[in-house]
This record gives structure tokens, C-alpha cells and sequence, in this order.
């Protein structure tokens, strides 16, 4: 890989994240404080990107990978997307407000997936290289929170204008990205292809079976942070929230890079399970936490994220790559992927919106026990890991 391609895969890498971060960790407050949504609204308008996600792999699967250079389809659903975003920000009413976001979520998470693809198209040596495009995605990401709170937007409507901006941004600047043709032209492709389902003859082993319950189960009080967490902390009086929760990204950035010293000492299992009790933790400090005294408490949930992420997810996409065989590694991931940030996390999302709802006060919400809950929720995954999972090193047996 040159260095100009590698430039523009950055910059390319560091916009797709820019505009997904720009409006999704600050949107929470907007609609709570601002367009006066109640919690299963909220929690719906978060279920938009796991709707996306379920639905997006038929259409690469089927229409990106099969007639469009990637770089043409990148442009395209960039440029309809800020035209969405900003139409986005003008809508003041539930109905029309979720039912345009999930159009444009079904622009944009198809993107999450093309520009990887793309990436590893122009690369000679992914294992090595990707890593060091990717990162500039959660710069971008945490730059626009930055952004959003620089420019005072952090409840309002213009943190959508910002995200259309690179939104725009990045449709213009894909038709400079380098040539990348259908990845399976002339292959036909299947359902069962596109969902990965050859990877269910994995699920025969208890443990992976477990995995993979476990895998969704924990997806649900997941989706109360990413929903939830910046209403909270706006309700609570925290300054700058969306900036301050890019902390979890600089998190998210260290201990990437540490988890091979950890890998060495803990192994799998261990990993999944420090994960999974780092989430229940994280709710328990917001559950505690406050704005003068215990504030510290809040600071180390938002720090936590790069353990919660990392050590769960990462070490997830890990193990299934170690369980499945070169013939269906691809499939494997695409199931965990649709049973995760799709299905898992849809479901997530009309839970948190729910309960969030149920804990309505006079002066905003009872937030000590609606993180009760998702940390509750979260130790009982770990119990279940705990006693039913079992994970040695050996070779892959499918």
C-alpha cells in the first residue's frame, strides 16, 4: 500500500467515524431535553442503527458486492445521507422524526461495512495495516464530540448539521478514493450466505452455543449505555458531556493496544468474563455517582468503556475467529455480528427506552435504579459464562 492511498483511506476512515459520533453520543440529550421525547422513544430512535444493521448486510451482500465499485456506492450513500441529516434536524415530532433517521441509518451502517472492505482491497498486508487506518476512525469519532460541545450543539439540532457537513464531506471525497470493483461480480449469493448461517453448525458445541446466548444476551443492557448515558450525565448537570465521553475512546485506543499482554495471562475466557463484569461496574458507578463529591465515579464508568469494549467485543470477533475453520471464519462473524449489534442490540434498545420510561420523576429520572437494572443483567451473563463456558486452546473445529 502507497502512502497516498494510505492517506486517503485515513482521511476516509477518520470522516466515516466523525459523522456517526457527531450526532449518536449527544442525540440522547437533544431528544430528552430539547424535543421532549420520552424513554421508549429514545430507546427507539437508538434501535434505528441495529434495525440498520440487520438489514444492511443483504443489501452488500447483494447489491454493493455484486454491481458497484465500492467507491461509487460510498459517494452516493454519503451524499443522501447529509441530505437526510440535515432534513433530519428540522422535524420536531416523533413519528416523522424516527421514521427519516432509520431511513438514513439504512444509508449509513451499509457504509461501516464497505469502507472496511475497501480498506483491505487496497492493502497488501491487512493484518498489519488495518490497524493503523482504523484508529483514525476513533479519532474522528472522538473528535466530533469535541466539535459538538466546542460549538455549543451538545442539545441541539446543529450537532446533525456538523454530522451532514462530513457527511457531504466524505461523499465528495470517495469519488477520490482508489478504484475498487464489485467484490463478487458474476457470483451468485444466497440468504444464507449474506446472514452467515454455515456458521450455525458451530452452535453444536455447548460452549460456542453459549458464546452466542451469551453474545446477544449481554447486548441488551449494553445498549443502555450508548442510548442513555448522555441524557444522564446532561441530567445530572456534567459539562461538555459528548467531549467528556470520548474519554471512553481514548480507553477504547490503550487498552487495544495492551490486550495482547493480556491475552497471554488471561486467555479467553477470563478475557470475556473481565469484559462482562466491567460493564456490570460501570453501572453500578452511574448508579452511585453524582455531580459534586462522587463525581470521580462517573469519570471511571465513562474510563471503563475501553474494557467493556475491548475485552468483550474484541476478544469475541477473536474467539470465533480461533473456533472456525479458513471455509467459514468469514460467515462466523457475520452471524455474531447480526446477533449482536443487531438483534441484541435492537432488543436492548426497546428494553432501556422501557425501563427508562418506567423511572420518570418530578425533576427528570431515577437513574440510581435504572442502572440497577442493566448492571444486574449484565452479572447474570457473567454467571452464565462462568459455570457453562468453556474455552481451551485448540485447534479450530469447524
Amino acid at each position: 500500500m502507497t502512502s497516498t492511498v494510505r492517506i486517503k483511506l485515513s482521511v476516509m476512515m477518520f470522516l466515516q467515524y466523525f459523522v456517526w459520533g457527531a450526532w449518536y453520543v449527544a442525540m440522547s440529550a437533544y431528544l430528552n431535553e430539547t424535543l421532549k421525547f420520552d424513554g421508549p422513544q429514545i430507546g427507539l430512535a437508538y434501535g434505528t442503527t441495529a434495525l440498520a444493521a440487520m438489514i444492511s448486510p443483504f443489501f452488500v451482500g447483494m447489491v454493493a458486492d455484486r454491481f458497484f465499485a465500492t467507491e461509487r456506492i460510498l459517494a452516493a450513500l454519503h451524499v443522501i445521507g447529509a441530505v437526510l441529516l440535515f432534513y433530519v434536524s428540522t422535524l420536531t415530532s416523533f413519528g416523522n422524526f424516527y421514521w427519516l433517521l432509520l431511513v438514513y441509518t439504512l444509508c449509513y451502517m451499509p457504509t461501516l461495512a464497505l469502507t472496511n472492505s475497501l480498506s483491505f482491497h487496497q492493502m497488501t498486508d491487512p493484518g498489519k495495516e488495518f490497524p493503523g487506518v482504523r484508529v483514525l476512525g476513533t479519532i474522528g469519532w472522538i473528535v466530533a464530540g469535541y466539535a459538538v460541545d466546542l460549538l455549543g450543539f451538545g442539545k441541539g439540532a446543529g450537532m446533525f448539521h456538523i454530522a451532514a457537513a462530513a457527511s457531504l464531506a466524505l461523499g465528495l471525497f470517495s469519488l477520490a478514493l482508489p478504484h475498487t470493483p464489485p467484490a463478487k461480480l458474476g457470483h451468485a449469493i444466497t440468504v444464507r450466505d449474506i446472514l452467515g448461517l454455515d456458521a450455525l453448525k458451530l452452535m453444536q458445541e455447548r460452549s460456542f452455543l453459549i458464546f452466542v446466548l451469551g453474545s446477544f444476551l449481554v447486548c441488551i443492557p449494553l445498549q443502555f449505555y450508548y442510548a442513555f448515558a448522555n441524557a444522564f450525565l446532561n441530567e445530572l448537570g456534567v459539562s461538555n458531556v459528548t467531549s467528556k465521553m470520548g474519554f471512553g475512546q481514548w480507553s477504547e485506543l490503550f487498552f487495544m493496544l495492551i490486550m495482547p499482554w493480556f491475552f497471554i495471562r488471561l486467555g479467553v475466557k477470563k478475557m470475556l468474563l473481565v469484559g462482562m463484569a466491567a460493564w456490570a461496574v460501570r453501572y453500578t458507578l452511574f448508579a452511585y455517582g453524582d455531580n459534586s463529591a462522587l463525581v470521580w465515579m462517573l469519570y471511571i464508568g465513562i474510563l471503563l468503556h475501553g474494557v467493556c469494549y475491548d475485552f468483550f467485543f474484541v476478544t469475541g470477533q477473536i474467539y470465533v475467529d480461533k473456533k472456525a475453520s479458513l471455509q467459514i471464519r468469514a460467515a462466523a462473524q457475520g452471524f455474531i455480528a447480526f446477533v449482536t449489534l443487531g438483534f441484541g442490540m435492537f432488543i436492548g434498545s426497546l428494553l432501556s427506552g422501557w425501563i427508562v420510561g418506567a423511572y420518570v420523576t418530578p425533576s427528570g429520572h431515577d437513574w440510581r435504579t435504572i442502572w440497577l437494572i442493566p448492571a444486574g443483567m449484565a452479572l447474570g451473563v457473567l454467571v452464565l459464562f462462568a459455570l457453562f463456558f468453556n474455552y481451551r486452546e485448540e485447534a479450530k473445529t469447524a
